[in-house]
């Protein structure tokens, strides 16, 4: 009877283990939202685990709301910010334009230190996909047809969290992402306001430039420091737009009294 109970117990210990390292590869961003889970025959090899522990593993998984698993699909890494976007503050957030501007402190502060410990960490393979997020961007100036603003924004965005993830700290990265919509929407912000004035599409590009430069030559202070000047001087630009619009505003009313 002990011993049932024993070889019990050491089952469950197994099947922790397994949710753990499977909990581990989401954090780490080697699984990510969305992703299917590899075969599990791969799983079994990858974990050093029996299939049996490898389905209780699973098991514990889906009811922690990590994974989620639907007939014909398999398993697959879950939303796990579901339903965030749509909390009273996250709805209070989004409605205050003011909140552009504390948004894009908060993006100078965590994108400068991201892009310090790219600079540190990335890998070969990080590399390569900043710099083909970099391009992507770069191409969507020369499409024969003007793209959407949104869809620069996507792409500014993409370069922005290819950075980010190359820093290798799961947390820092969590972070970010739990922020993508309402940073999604200051990037909008910029390219709509910002990418059709010449002077200022053009300063943005040079800071890509030398962000995307500081990060692929590994030069961790001045990356941390082109991530923060963009930042910052995407936000001055922005408030110098809106003065000029509270300027026009004022210069109207006044037209139309003096009328």
């Amino acid at each position: 009877m002990e011993n049932a109970k024993g070889n019990q117990q050491g089952k469950s210990r197994i099947a922790d283990q397994v949710a753990e390292r499977i909990e581990r590869l989401i954090v780490d961003g080697v699984l990510k939202v969305g992703q299917a889970l590899p075969s599990e025959r791969r799983l079994v090899e990858t974990l050093g685990c029996s299939r049996s522990a490898l389905r209780e593993g699973l098991r514990i998984l889906r009811g922690r709301g990590i994974i989620d698993t639907e007939q014909g699909r398999g398993s697959f890494v879950a939303d796990l910010n579901r339903g965030n976007d749509a909390t009273p503050l996250m709805n209070l957030f989004s409605s205050q334009p003011r909140t552009l501007f504390d948004l894009l402190e908060v993006r100078a502060l965590l994108e400068g230190e991201s892009a310090r410990l790219a600079a540190l960490r990335a890998t070969d393979a990080d590399l390569l996909l900043i710099k083909r997020r970099y391009q992507e961007m770069l191409a969507a100036y020369d499409e024969p047809q003007p793209l959407d603003p949104r869809e620069h924004a996507r792409r500014d965005h993409a370069f922005h969290r290819a950075i980010s993830e190359a820093s290798h700290n799961p947390v820092l990265v969590l972070t970010l992402q739990s922020l993508s919509e309402l940073m999604l929407s200051t990037v909008f912000a910029s390219v709509n306001n910002l990418y059709h004035r010449p002077p200022q599409k053009r300063q943005i590009d040079r800071q890509h430039t030398r962000l995307y430069h500081a990060v692929i030559e590994r030069l961790p202070e001045q990356a941390q420091r082109a991530a923060r000047e963009h930042i910052n001087s995407v936000r001055d630009n922005l408030r110098e737009i809106e003065q000029e619009e509270q300027r026009l505003v004022r210069s109207t009313m006044r037209l139309e009294g003096v009328e």
